[in-house]
Protein backbone atom coordinates (compact mmCIF):
# COMPACT_ATOMS: atom_id res chain seq x y z
CA UNK A 1 0.00 0.00 0.00
CA UNK A 2 2.54 2.51 0.67
CA UNK A 3 4.75 1.56 -2.81
CA UNK A 4 1.59 2.76 -4.23
CA UNK A 5 1.80 6.20 -2.22
CA UNK A 6 5.12 6.60 -3.84
CA UNK A 7 5.72 9.01 -6.82
CA UNK A 8 6.80 6.77 -9.74
CA UNK A 9 10.30 9.04 -9.36
CA UNK A 10 10.66 7.66 -6.46
CA UNK A 11 10.19 3.35 -7.77
CA UNK A 12 12.80 4.00 -10.29
CA UNK A 13 15.23 5.25 -8.11
CA UNK A 14 14.34 2.50 -5.31
CA UNK A 15 15.04 0.20 -8.12
CA UNK A 16 17.98 1.62 -9.83
CA UNK A 17 20.07 2.47 -6.43
CA UNK A 18 21.22 -1.35 -5.74
CA UNK A 19 22.49 -1.77 -9.60
CA UNK A 20 24.24 1.88 -8.62
CA UNK A 21 25.97 0.59 -5.33
CA UNK A 22 27.13 -2.54 -6.65
CA UNK A 23 29.07 -1.18 -9.35
CA UNK A 24 30.58 1.47 -7.22
CA UNK A 25 31.55 -1.30 -5.15
CA UNK A 26 32.84 -3.40 -8.22
CA UNK A 27 35.05 -0.56 -9.13
CA UNK A 28 36.25 0.35 -5.42
CA UNK A 29 37.24 -3.19 -5.42
CA UNK A 30 38.91 -3.20 -9.08
CA UNK A 31 41.05 -0.11 -8.35
CA UNK A 32 41.75 -1.12 -4.28
CA UNK A 33 43.12 -4.35 -5.63
CA UNK A 34 44.76 -3.96 -8.79
CA UNK A 35 45.56 -0.28 -9.10
CA UNK A 36 48.80 0.84 -7.14
CA UNK A 37 47.95 3.81 -5.21
CA UNK A 38 49.01 4.97 -1.36
CA UNK A 39 45.68 6.19 -0.27
CA UNK A 40 42.44 4.47 1.12
CA UNK A 41 40.67 3.74 -1.61
CA UNK A 42 38.27 1.12 0.18
CA UNK A 43 37.05 4.30 2.34
CA UNK A 44 34.96 4.96 -0.42
CA UNK A 45 33.03 1.71 0.50
CA UNK A 46 31.40 4.21 3.17
CA UNK A 47 29.11 5.83 -0.18
CA UNK A 48 27.46 2.02 -0.88
CA UNK A 49 26.69 1.93 2.95
CA UNK A 50 24.79 4.89 3.12
CA UNK A 51 23.49 3.81 -0.06
CA UNK A 52 22.14 0.72 1.08
CA UNK A 53 20.14 2.48 3.94
CA UNK A 54 17.44 3.58 1.05
CA UNK A 55 16.77 0.14 0.03
CA UNK A 56 17.68 -2.09 2.49
CA UNK A 57 16.62 -3.21 5.94
CA UNK A 58 19.04 -3.02 9.12
CA UNK A 59 20.45 -6.32 8.29
CA UNK A 60 20.59 -5.85 4.84
CA UNK A 61 22.94 -2.96 6.07
CA UNK A 62 25.07 -4.46 7.90
CA UNK A 63 24.79 -7.50 5.29
CA UNK A 64 26.28 -5.05 3.09
CA UNK A 65 28.76 -3.00 5.65
CA UNK A 66 30.09 -6.95 5.95
CA UNK A 67 30.56 -7.42 2.27
CA UNK A 68 32.18 -4.26 1.88
CA UNK A 69 34.76 -5.12 4.98
CA UNK A 70 35.50 -8.58 3.19
CA UNK A 71 36.19 -6.66 -0.60
CA UNK A 72 38.62 -4.36 1.63
CA UNK A 73 40.45 -7.47 3.43
CA UNK A 74 40.62 -9.06 0.28
CA UNK A 75 41.70 -6.31 -1.88
CA UNK A 76 44.60 -5.86 0.57
CA UNK A 77 45.61 -9.28 0.57
CA UNK A 78 45.39 -9.44 -3.23
CA UNK A 79 47.85 -6.48 -3.64
CA UNK A 80 49.74 -6.77 -0.58
CA UNK A 81 50.02 -10.78 0.33
CA UNK A 82 53.88 -10.53 -0.25
CA UNK A 83 54.96 -7.25 1.52
CA UNK A 84 55.66 -6.85 5.11
CA UNK A 85 52.93 -5.40 7.68
CA UNK A 86 53.18 -1.67 7.09
CA UNK A 87 51.60 1.59 5.38
CA UNK A 88 48.84 -0.82 3.59
CA UNK A 89 47.97 -2.44 6.71
CA UNK A 90 47.39 0.90 7.90
CA UNK A 91 45.19 1.99 5.62
CA UNK A 92 43.54 -0.87 5.63
CA UNK A 93 42.57 -0.81 9.26
CA UNK A 94 41.42 2.92 8.38
CA UNK A 95 38.96 1.53 5.74
CA UNK A 96 37.54 -0.59 8.15
CA UNK A 97 37.13 2.02 10.80
CA UNK A 98 35.35 3.86 8.44
CA UNK A 99 32.56 1.20 7.13
CA UNK A 100 32.03 0.63 10.17
CA UNK A 101 31.48 3.51 12.24
CA UNK A 102 29.73 4.87 9.00
CA UNK A 103 27.35 1.82 9.47
CA UNK A 104 26.49 2.28 13.25
CA UNK A 105 25.61 5.97 11.90
CA UNK A 106 23.73 4.68 9.10
CA UNK A 107 21.32 2.45 11.11
CA UNK A 108 20.89 5.24 13.15
CA UNK A 109 19.54 7.83 10.60
CA UNK A 110 17.22 4.64 9.25
CA UNK A 111 16.41 4.06 12.19
CA UNK A 112 14.69 7.45 12.33
CA UNK A 113 13.72 7.52 8.71
CA UNK A 114 11.57 4.40 9.57
CA UNK A 115 10.10 6.07 12.83
CA UNK A 116 8.80 9.17 10.23
CA UNK A 117 7.54 6.80 7.91
CA UNK A 118 5.23 4.44 10.48
CA UNK A 119 4.11 8.10 11.96
CA UNK A 120 3.72 9.42 8.30
CA UNK A 121 1.25 6.15 7.58
CA UNK A 122 -0.05 7.01 11.31
CA UNK A 123 -1.43 10.28 9.61
CA UNK A 124 -2.63 8.36 6.67
CA UNK A 125 -5.09 6.72 8.28
CA UNK A 126 -7.01 9.75 9.43
CA UNK A 127 -9.77 10.54 7.44
CA UNK A 128 -9.15 14.49 7.78
CA UNK A 129 -7.33 15.90 5.25
CA UNK A 130 -3.76 16.37 7.09
CA UNK A 131 -0.55 18.42 5.47
CA UNK A 132 2.50 20.04 6.50
CA UNK A 133 4.28 23.39 5.24
CA UNK A 134 7.36 25.40 5.38
CA UNK A 135 7.65 29.15 6.41
CA UNK A 136 7.13 29.95 3.00
CA UNK A 137 3.95 27.73 2.97
CA UNK A 138 5.24 25.24 0.49
CA UNK A 139 3.40 21.37 0.79
CA UNK A 140 6.62 19.19 2.45
CA UNK A 141 3.66 16.68 3.19
CA UNK A 142 0.49 15.53 2.07
CA UNK A 143 -1.41 12.50 3.23
CA UNK A 144 -4.28 10.21 1.91
CA UNK A 145 -7.21 12.04 3.54
CA UNK A 146 -5.60 15.21 1.97
CA UNK A 147 -5.77 13.37 -1.38
CA UNK A 148 -9.18 12.02 -1.08
CA UNK A 149 -10.84 15.59 -0.11
CA UNK A 150 -9.31 17.97 -2.38
CA UNK A 151 -8.60 15.52 -5.75
CA UNK A 152 -4.28 16.16 -5.73
CA UNK A 153 -2.38 13.12 -5.19
CA UNK A 154 1.09 13.65 -3.37
CA UNK A 155 3.13 14.06 -6.30
CA UNK A 156 1.51 16.65 -7.54
CA UNK A 157 0.75 18.63 -4.43
CA UNK A 158 3.74 18.25 -2.52
CA UNK A 159 6.18 21.64 -3.54
CA UNK A 160 3.39 23.49 -4.02
CA UNK A 161 2.11 26.61 -1.85
CA UNK A 162 -0.68 25.19 -0.24
CA UNK A 163 -2.99 28.49 -0.19
CA UNK A 164 -2.36 29.28 -3.49
CA UNK A 165 -3.38 25.51 -4.59
CA UNK A 166 -6.37 25.28 -2.18
CA UNK A 167 -7.34 29.11 -3.79
CA UNK A 168 -8.16 29.38 0.47
CA UNK A 169 -10.68 31.79 1.89
CA UNK A 170 -9.76 32.85 5.52
CA UNK A 171 -12.76 34.05 7.91
CA UNK A 172 -10.08 36.69 8.70
CA UNK A 173 -6.96 38.34 7.04
CA UNK A 174 -4.05 36.22 6.40
CA UNK A 175 -1.86 38.43 8.05
CA UNK A 176 -4.19 38.49 11.65
CA UNK A 177 -4.01 34.43 11.50
CA UNK A 178 -0.36 34.18 10.96
CA UNK A 179 -0.05 36.70 13.81
CA UNK A 180 -2.36 34.83 16.00
CA UNK A 181 -0.06 31.76 15.19
CA UNK A 182 3.15 33.00 15.84
CA UNK A 183 1.65 34.03 18.89
CA UNK A 184 -0.21 31.21 19.78
CA UNK A 185 1.54 28.20 18.31
CA UNK A 186 -2.02 27.35 17.50
CA UNK A 187 -4.94 28.95 15.37
CA UNK A 188 -8.63 27.34 14.70
CA UNK A 189 -11.19 28.41 12.13
CA UNK A 190 -13.72 27.31 9.33
CA UNK A 191 -12.12 27.91 5.76
CA UNK A 192 -13.26 27.46 2.58
CA UNK A 193 -11.15 25.42 0.05
CA UNK A 194 -11.48 24.61 -4.13
CA UNK A 195 -10.56 20.73 -4.77
CA UNK A 196 -8.70 20.00 -8.05
CA UNK A 197 -12.40 19.89 -9.66
CA UNK A 198 -13.02 23.27 -8.86
CA UNK A 199 -15.67 22.62 -6.50
CA UNK A 200 -15.83 24.34 -2.86
CA UNK A 201 -15.65 22.00 0.46
CA UNK A 202 -15.70 24.18 3.62
CA UNK A 203 -13.44 22.88 6.37
CA UNK A 204 -12.88 23.36 10.34
CA UNK A 205 -9.34 23.70 10.25
CA UNK A 206 -6.48 23.51 12.60
CA UNK A 207 -2.76 24.66 13.14
CA UNK A 208 -0.36 23.38 14.92
CA UNK A 209 3.15 25.82 14.60
CA UNK A 210 6.39 23.72 14.90
CA UNK A 211 9.45 25.37 16.24
CA UNK A 212 13.63 24.81 16.25
CA UNK A 213 15.91 24.77 19.47
CA UNK A 214 16.13 28.39 18.81
CA UNK A 215 12.41 29.31 19.04
CA UNK A 216 12.33 29.93 15.07
CA UNK A 217 9.03 28.80 13.56
CA UNK A 218 10.06 26.12 10.89
CA UNK A 219 7.06 24.31 9.93
CA UNK A 220 3.05 24.22 10.06
CA UNK A 221 0.86 21.19 10.67
CA UNK A 222 -2.96 21.51 9.05
CA UNK A 223 -5.32 19.30 9.59
CA UNK A 224 -8.58 19.91 8.09
CA UNK A 225 -12.13 18.12 8.62
CA UNK A 226 -14.91 18.44 5.70
CA UNK A 227 -17.80 19.89 7.64
CA UNK A 228 -20.07 20.83 4.72
CA UNK A 229 -22.14 17.46 5.95
CA UNK A 230 -22.54 18.84 9.72
CA UNK A 231 -23.69 21.94 7.84
CA UNK A 232 -26.16 20.63 6.00
CA UNK A 233 -27.09 18.66 9.60
CA UNK A 234 -27.51 21.69 10.68
CA UNK A 235 -30.00 23.62 8.38
CA UNK A 236 -32.23 20.28 8.08
CA UNK A 237 -32.48 20.78 12.32
CA UNK A 238 -32.77 24.14 11.52
CA UNK A 239 -36.05 23.53 8.95
CA UNK A 240 -37.29 21.25 11.30
CA UNK A 241 -37.37 23.57 14.27
CA UNK A 242 -38.90 25.93 11.91
CA UNK A 243 -41.42 23.13 10.97
CA UNK A 244 -42.40 22.24 14.51
CA UNK A 245 -42.56 25.92 15.39
CA UNK A 246 -45.18 26.40 13.11
CA UNK A 247 -47.55 23.31 13.89
CA UNK A 248 -46.90 24.80 17.39
CA UNK A 249 -48.27 28.00 16.22
CA UNK A 250 -51.52 26.29 14.90
CA UNK A 251 -52.00 24.36 17.71
CA UNK A 252 -52.42 27.12 20.11
CA UNK A 253 -54.60 28.93 17.98
CA UNK A 254 -56.87 26.10 17.82
CA UNK A 255 -56.63 25.86 21.88
CA UNK A 256 -57.72 30.11 21.58
CA UNK A 257 -60.15 29.65 19.45
CA UNK A 258 -62.49 31.30 21.99
CA UNK A 259 -60.21 33.87 22.76
CA UNK A 260 -59.74 34.47 19.52
CA UNK A 261 -63.42 34.87 18.37
CA UNK A 262 -63.73 37.33 21.06
CA UNK A 263 -60.60 39.44 20.64
CA UNK A 264 -62.30 40.02 17.04
CA UNK A 265 -65.95 39.94 18.43
CA UNK A 266 -65.71 43.12 20.48
CA UNK A 267 -65.26 45.66 18.25
CA UNK A 268 -66.66 44.17 15.72
CA UNK A 269 -69.64 44.36 17.65
CA UNK A 270 -68.57 48.41 19.16
CA UNK A 271 -68.64 49.18 14.89
CA UNK A 272 -71.74 47.81 14.50
CA UNK A 273 -73.42 49.83 17.51
CA UNK A 274 -71.46 53.04 17.10
CA UNK A 275 -72.49 52.66 12.85
CA UNK A 276 -76.27 51.92 14.23
CA UNK A 277 -75.98 55.52 16.52
CA UNK A 278 -74.63 57.40 14.37
CA UNK A 279 -77.70 56.77 11.39
CA UNK A 280 -80.10 57.29 13.97
CA UNK A 281 -78.82 60.84 14.75
CA UNK A 282 -78.05 61.66 10.73
CA UNK A 283 -81.65 60.41 10.67
CA UNK A 284 -82.81 63.19 13.02
CA UNK A 285 -83.73 66.86 12.24
CA UNK A 286 -80.44 68.78 13.00
CA UNK A 287 -78.61 66.09 13.44
CA UNK A 288 -75.50 66.64 16.28
CA UNK A 289 -72.49 66.10 13.42
CA UNK A 290 -70.27 66.15 16.42
CA UNK A 291 -71.73 63.02 17.96
CA UNK A 292 -71.42 61.55 15.02
CA UNK A 293 -67.98 62.40 13.62
CA UNK A 294 -66.64 61.03 17.30
CA UNK A 295 -68.85 57.95 16.49
CA UNK A 296 -67.00 57.75 13.21
CA UNK A 297 -63.19 57.91 14.88
CA UNK A 298 -64.89 55.53 17.06
CA UNK A 299 -65.64 53.37 14.48
CA UNK A 300 -62.44 53.73 12.63
CA UNK A 301 -60.14 52.54 15.44
CA UNK A 302 -62.37 49.70 16.26
CA UNK A 303 -61.92 48.51 13.30
CA UNK A 304 -58.15 49.38 13.07
CA UNK A 305 -58.18 47.19 16.57
CA UNK A 306 -59.72 44.18 14.85
CA UNK A 307 -57.45 44.79 11.87
CA UNK A 308 -54.45 44.35 14.23
CA UNK A 309 -56.04 41.65 15.75
CA UNK A 310 -56.40 39.29 12.28
CA UNK A 311 -52.65 40.59 11.64
CA UNK A 312 -51.10 39.15 14.83
CA UNK A 313 -53.13 35.75 13.90
CA UNK A 314 -52.22 35.79 10.36
CA UNK A 315 -48.30 36.49 11.70
CA UNK A 316 -48.57 33.81 14.34
CA UNK A 317 -49.95 31.31 11.82
CA UNK A 318 -47.54 32.10 9.07
CA UNK A 319 -44.71 29.55 8.24
CA UNK A 320 -41.62 31.51 8.13
CA UNK A 321 -38.33 31.12 9.59
CA UNK A 322 -36.40 32.93 12.31
CA UNK A 323 -36.59 36.67 11.81
CA UNK A 324 -34.17 37.72 14.63
CA UNK A 325 -34.09 41.60 15.23
CA UNK A 326 -33.80 43.76 18.85
CA UNK A 327 -36.70 44.08 20.81
CA UNK A 328 -38.20 45.44 23.97
CA UNK A 329 -38.79 41.81 25.83
CA UNK A 330 -42.06 43.76 27.84
CA UNK A 331 -43.50 45.30 24.84
CA UNK A 332 -43.72 41.47 23.52
CA UNK A 333 -44.56 40.32 26.69
CA UNK A 334 -48.02 42.88 26.77
CA UNK A 335 -48.62 42.15 23.28
CA UNK A 336 -50.04 38.28 24.38
CA UNK A 337 -51.57 38.83 27.39
CA UNK A 338 -54.49 39.30 25.26
CA UNK A 339 -54.69 35.90 23.59
CA UNK A 340 -54.78 34.23 26.62
CA UNK A 341 -57.68 36.47 28.66
CA UNK A 342 -60.21 34.67 27.82
CA UNK A 343 -58.94 31.90 28.96
CA UNK A 344 -58.12 33.64 32.30
CA UNK A 345 -61.63 34.40 32.48
CA UNK A 346 -62.77 31.54 31.46
CA UNK A 347 -61.16 29.68 35.04
CA UNK A 348 -61.23 33.20 37.07
CA UNK A 349 -57.57 33.68 36.74
CA UNK A 350 -56.33 36.86 37.94
CA UNK A 351 -53.16 38.44 36.22
CA UNK A 352 -50.71 39.82 37.65
CA UNK A 353 -47.75 42.04 35.50
CA UNK A 354 -44.15 42.53 37.16
CA UNK A 355 -42.37 44.05 34.20
CA UNK A 356 -39.13 45.11 35.31
CA UNK A 357 -38.22 49.19 33.63
CA UNK A 358 -34.55 49.73 31.92
CA UNK A 359 -34.76 46.42 30.93
CA UNK A 360 -31.91 46.58 27.65
CA UNK A 361 -33.33 45.15 24.12
CA UNK A 362 -32.54 41.45 23.54
CA UNK A 363 -32.41 40.29 20.06
CA UNK A 364 -35.07 37.52 19.21
CA UNK A 365 -37.79 36.84 16.79
CA UNK A 366 -41.23 38.70 18.54
CA UNK A 367 -44.02 36.39 17.10
CA UNK A 368 -41.80 33.05 18.61
CA UNK A 369 -40.90 34.31 22.29
CA UNK A 370 -44.36 35.29 22.45
CA UNK A 371 -45.68 32.07 21.65
CA UNK A 372 -43.86 30.72 24.23
CA UNK A 373 -45.34 33.09 27.09
CA UNK A 374 -48.74 32.38 25.46
CA UNK A 375 -47.62 28.04 26.22
CA UNK A 376 -46.25 28.79 29.65
CA UNK A 377 -49.73 31.15 30.29
CA UNK A 378 -51.84 28.68 28.94
CA UNK A 379 -50.20 25.46 30.70
CA UNK A 380 -50.41 27.51 33.92
CA UNK A 381 -54.00 28.87 33.75
CA UNK A 382 -55.14 25.12 33.01
CA UNK A 383 -53.19 23.99 36.03
CA UNK A 384 -55.28 26.07 38.64
CA UNK A 385 -58.58 24.54 36.89
CA UNK A 386 -58.73 22.52 39.85
CA UNK A 387 -58.04 24.81 42.62
CA UNK A 388 -60.68 25.95 45.00
CA UNK A 389 -58.49 29.07 46.33
CA UNK A 390 -57.66 32.20 44.67
CA UNK A 391 -55.98 31.33 41.02
CA UNK A 392 -53.11 34.24 40.67
CA UNK A 393 -51.23 34.52 37.26
CA UNK A 394 -47.65 36.52 37.65
CA UNK A 395 -45.65 37.04 34.55
CA UNK A 396 -42.66 38.45 35.61
CA UNK A 397 -39.51 40.37 33.96
CA UNK A 398 -35.98 41.05 35.59
CA UNK A 399 -32.63 41.23 34.71
CA UNK A 400 -31.09 37.89 35.55
CA UNK A 401 -27.70 39.00 35.13
CA UNK A 402 -25.14 41.68 33.17
CA UNK A 403 -26.00 39.07 29.97
CA UNK A 404 -29.51 38.17 30.35
CA UNK A 405 -32.89 39.02 30.85
CA UNK A 406 -35.44 36.64 32.72
CA UNK A 407 -38.91 35.52 32.19
CA UNK A 408 -40.99 34.13 35.25
CA UNK A 409 -44.71 32.75 34.44
CA UNK A 410 -45.57 31.79 38.19
CA UNK A 411 -49.26 30.07 39.02
CA UNK A 412 -51.15 29.45 42.50
CA UNK A 413 -51.68 25.64 41.06
CA UNK A 414 -50.99 22.77 42.78
CA UNK A 415 -47.87 22.13 40.98
CA UNK A 416 -46.34 18.59 39.89
CA UNK A 417 -44.80 16.02 41.02
CA UNK A 418 -41.28 15.77 41.57
CA UNK A 419 -40.36 12.81 39.74
CA UNK A 420 -41.55 14.30 36.47
CA UNK A 421 -39.24 17.01 36.36
CA UNK A 422 -36.89 15.71 33.95
CA UNK A 423 -39.30 15.01 31.84
CA UNK A 424 -41.56 18.00 31.70
CA UNK A 425 -39.80 19.51 28.19
CA UNK A 426 -39.38 16.50 26.34
CA UNK A 427 -41.94 16.04 23.21
CA UNK A 428 -45.29 13.92 23.76
CA UNK A 429 -44.96 14.22 27.40
CA UNK A 430 -47.82 15.42 28.89
CA UNK A 431 -50.52 14.80 31.97
CA UNK A 432 -53.58 16.00 30.48
CA UNK A 433 -55.88 13.83 28.70
CA UNK A 434 -56.16 15.51 26.09
CA UNK A 435 -53.02 17.42 25.57
CA UNK A 436 -49.98 16.39 23.12
CA UNK A 437 -47.21 17.28 25.01
CA UNK A 438 -45.71 19.30 22.83
CA UNK A 439 -46.03 22.84 24.20
CA UNK A 440 -43.09 22.96 26.55
CA UNK A 441 -41.10 21.30 23.95
CA UNK A 442 -41.48 23.49 21.19
CA UNK A 443 -40.82 26.19 23.45
CA UNK A 444 -37.95 24.61 25.10
CA UNK A 445 -36.53 24.51 21.32
CA UNK A 446 -37.45 28.24 20.61
CA UNK A 447 -35.66 29.34 23.62
CA UNK A 448 -32.74 27.36 22.77
CA UNK A 449 -32.77 28.47 19.03
CA UNK A 450 -32.21 31.86 20.97
CA UNK A 451 -29.46 30.98 22.82
CA UNK A 452 -31.14 30.85 26.04
CA UNK A 453 -32.34 28.27 28.71
CA UNK A 454 -35.49 27.29 30.17
CA UNK A 455 -36.52 25.23 33.19
CA UNK A 456 -38.86 24.59 35.83
CA UNK A 457 -39.59 24.91 39.46
CA UNK A 458 -41.72 24.28 42.29
CA UNK A 459 -43.12 26.93 45.03
CA UNK A 460 -42.68 26.34 48.52
CA UNK A 461 -46.12 27.54 48.95
CA UNK A 462 -47.82 25.82 46.08
CA UNK A 463 -47.67 26.36 42.54
CA UNK A 464 -45.20 26.33 39.75
CA UNK A 465 -42.54 28.43 37.95
CA UNK A 466 -41.68 27.82 34.60
CA UNK A 467 -38.92 30.51 33.66
CA UNK A 468 -36.75 31.23 30.45
CA UNK A 469 -33.77 33.82 30.37
CA UNK A 470 -32.48 35.15 27.03
CA UNK A 471 -28.98 36.98 26.40
CA UNK A 472 -29.18 40.52 26.13
CA UNK A 473 -28.61 41.88 22.29
CA UNK A 474 -25.17 43.55 22.34
CA UNK A 475 -25.40 44.97 19.70
CA UNK A 476 -28.35 47.30 20.42
CA UNK A 477 -26.94 48.08 23.53
CA UNK A 478 -23.73 49.88 22.39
Amino acid sequence: MADDMMPRRSRTSAAFLPAVAFVFATVIFVVDAFVMIDIAVAVLYVTVVIMSITFCNRRGVLAVSAGCMALTVLAFAVQHWDEPVGNAMARCAVSLLAIAITTFLALGIQASTQAMRNQARLLDLSHDAIFVRDRNDVITFWNRGAESLYGWPAAEAIGAVSHALLRSQFPASKEKIAEQLLESGFWEGDIVHTRRDGSKVTVSSRWSLQRDRRGEPVATLETNTDIDDRKRAQESLAEAQAELAHLSRVSTMGELTASIAHEVNQPLAAIVTRGEASLRWLGIEGPPFDRVKRGLERMIADAQRASGVVRRLRALSSKEGLRMAPLDLNEAVEEAIPLMQREMGAHGVRLFLDLAEGLPAISGDRLLLQLVVVNLGLNAVQAMASVDGPRELTIRTQRDDESHIRVAVEDSGPGYDPSLEANLFNAFFTTKSDGMGMGLAISRSIVETHGGKIAASRKAAGGAVFQFSLPLNVEAQS
